[in-house]
């Protein structure tokens, strides 16, 4: 199904299983289930941000804020 014709539940769903099952996929896949993890993963996340530009950032998840948190780096 096209990422854009999926309910926001649906989206969501489907990124977190993605995002679940990567680890695995790249130790363990195929090259060509790599490949279509990482497409899949890539259009989906596209997709997210497309609706949710101004999505709540950690600032801690930024690098200045990372930074202020870990001054000797």
């Amino acid at each position: 199904m096209n990422p854009e014709d999926l309910a926001e539940p649906d989206l969501v769903r489907e990124l977190a299983h993605l995002h679940r099952t990567r680890h695995d996929t790249f130790l363990h896949g195929s090259s060509d289930a790599l490949r279509e993890h990482s497409s899949r993963l890539a259009v989906l996340e596209n997709e997210y941000l497309l609706r949710h530009p101004e999505r709540e950032v950690d600032p801690a998840r930024t690098r200045s804020g990372a930074r202020a948190n870990n001054p000797s780096s």
